[in-house]
């Protein structure tokens, strides 16, 4: 179990870590990191296939797709998905807008909550009836006092959760899913790197391509480490050691130099209560099976 959990909180730092490359590559646009970030993520993701032997996940994906040929669409989709995501993390730093997508990491695994009771029908405690209760109370005082909420966290909060819904949902749920969203994207990366040009940026950071191979190797590393820990912990375990993820990502937020303002405080507080009884619950849950 130890073993387990400090490979899944490994992993969600180096996810967390991740955030920092925004300002680790500039002046590189978030545009060019999105299709650098592409290109060097995959070697990493297709070494992970092979070490936990996965192989055979991209056989079950294409015969899923032969039976079901509207899947292609389905996969298009979560291509789609991913990209936003991908680009988002990394363009959320340099764009004042760090703050509002840690939230949305935050405020993801309440939605996920939600989505495993309207789509999956799962059993709602108690505890998770108020866990929701708070996320939509802090959400909604949020929208009032700002007469917004930021888009960034709606795509962050919401986008992961109806993107792990529909791979569950369509039971391709695999790395090598994620794999073929990534070579579904390679064009639109291609085509971006070719926009940037690398010998400008180089007078302004000679460690360009030392930063992108780094990149590159973080990912891929919690990718391998957090595959790593869900063959060896429970899935209420792992899931609230990825509380760690948007912490460091707050952390860093904080680093670079944004403020959280005030009217931003109940949102947070009642994140916090919502996650602290999910926290309650899944620990409860686990001492009542065993």
């Amino acid at each position: 179990m130890l073993k387990g959990i400090l490979l899944a909180l490994s992993a969600n730092v180096l996810f967390g870590a991740g955030y920092y490359f925004a300002v680790l590559l500039r002046p590189l646009e978030s545009d060019g990191i999105f299709g650098f970030r592409i290109v060097v993520l995959m070697p990493f993701i297709l070494l992970a296939i092979f070490l936990f032997h996965q192989q055979r996940a991209f056989k079950d994906l294409y015969y899923r797709i032969k039976q079901t040929p509207y899947l292609i669409f389905i996969l298009l989709l979560l291509a789609l998905n991913t990209g936003i995501q991908l680009w988002l993390f990394l363009w959320a730093p340099n764009n004042g807008q760090a703050i509002e997508v840690s939230i949305g990491y935050l405020l993801l695994p309440i939605v996920a909550v939600a989505l495993g009771k309207i789509v999956f029908k799962e059993y709602f405690t108690k505890l998770k009836w108020w866990a929701l209760a708070f996320a939509v109370i802090g959400v909604s005082t949020n929208i009032i006092f700002t007469a917004t909420i930021s888009w960034a966290t709606f795509v962050a909060g919401f986008g992961y959760p109806i993107y792990i819904a529909l791979r569950r949902y369509y039971q391709i749920n695999s790395l090598a899913t994620f794999f073929v969203e990534l070579v579904l994207l390679l064009p639109f990366a291609l085509y971006y790197i070719a926009q940037v040009d690398q010998a400008t940026i180089l007078t302004q950071n000679e460690y360009l391509y030392f930063y992108l191979a780094l990149l590159g190797l973080v990912n891929g590393m919690a990718f391998i480490l957090y595959i790593a820990a869900s063959n060896t912990l429970p899935i209420n375990v792992l899931g609230l050691l990825g509380y760690a993820e948007p912490l460091v990502m707050l952390f860093i937020s904080f680093a670079i130099g944004e403020v959280l303002e005030a009217k931003s405080y109940i949102l947070m507080v009642c994140l916090a209560v919502s996650v602290g009884l999910l926290t309650m619950d899944s620990f409860r849950g686990k001492n009542v099976r065993h």
